[in-house]
């Protein structure tokens, strides 16, 4: 049902070769929208979901150069930065290829 569906859609998760992390908020609307960049790429990605855990934030902020805002996302360990870094590099047509996407 799944593959059916994700066809239907142009989603081809088979081809999303990366590791992708992303530290959320539940309720935050950029996250959604990073969330949904990344759902519709195909991406199976690890969601950090950080709600009031003052650790985990402090964590992420260890790992993204200082940044606390979320979403802040990490495609094989690399820091990427948030979601309008993510969709600047969508528009760039650099994302694919991190993500190791074959067109």
């Amino acid at each position: 049902m799944m593959n059916t569906l994700n066809s239907l859609l142009g989603r081809h998760p088979e081809q999303v070769k990366a590791n992708v992390e992303i530290y959320t908020w539940q309720t935050c609307p950029f996250c959604i929208r990073a969330k949904l960049l990344l759902w519709w790429k195909g991406v199976d990605f690890t969601e950090h979901k950080i709600d009031g855990d003052e650790a985990a934030r402090s964590l992420m902020a260890e790992r993204a150069d200082g940044r606390r805002s979320v979403p802040q996302i990490f495609i094989n360990a690399q820091h990427i930065g948030g979601c309008d870094d993510l969709y600047a590099l969508d528009r760039q047509g650099q994302l694919n290829a991190l993500l190791r996407i074959v067109d």
